[in-house]
């Protein structure tokens, strides 16, 4: 199969990549740009591990094929925070344990980001509706809403 070029903007750094035109957006960024924070849990856009930001929304990139994401604004987890600072939301996860195994984090912290792009002031009930694609196996769910919910208060703030 012939390689495809494209362009795209991963945390504010552009790419130049050739890659396969059936490559998920999910291999290309953790085995072609090294940014292993974005998870793989289960590959069929169910579990939501591996939830990423496109142009502000919030997309499972297990089901994104590398070519769709040409030309696009690609955010990881590793894009939040601004080198050594944390992002709001993941020092509010901190200060709630809203992570126990880790393994979710990601993902739920991409959800909240596209929910507080989207609702600066959410609900519980945004909160809950934003968060349901990303499974939790450890934690329990409250602590992750505390922590957004805290967030979007620290964010206004700003």
């Amino acid at each position: 199969m012939e390689k495809v070029k494209i362009k795209l903007t991963v945390n504010a750094r552009e790419y130049e990549l050739e890659v396969y035109p059936n490559q998920r957006l999910l291999d290309v960024l953790r085995e072609n740009l090294h940014l292993t924070g974005t998870k793989e849990g289960c590959g069929i856009g169910e579990c939501g591990a591996c939830t990423v930001l496109i142009n502000g929304d919030a997309v499972n990139s297990c089901l994104v094929l590398a070519p769709q994401a040409d030309g696009k604004e690609v955010v990881t987890v590793e894009g939040l925070g601004q080198g050594e600072n944390l992002h709001p939301l993941q020092e509010a996860f901190i200060k709630h344990f809203a992570f126990q195994c880790g393994f979710c984090t990601p993902g739920m912290l991409m959800a909240a980001k596209a929910l507080l792009l989207k609702i600066p002031d959410p609900t519980e009930e945004d909160i809950r509706k934003w968060l349901s694609g990303v499974l939790c196996r450890c934690t329990g769910y409250q602590q992750i809403i505390d922590a957004v919910k805290e967030a979007a208060e620290e964010m206004k703030k700003c």
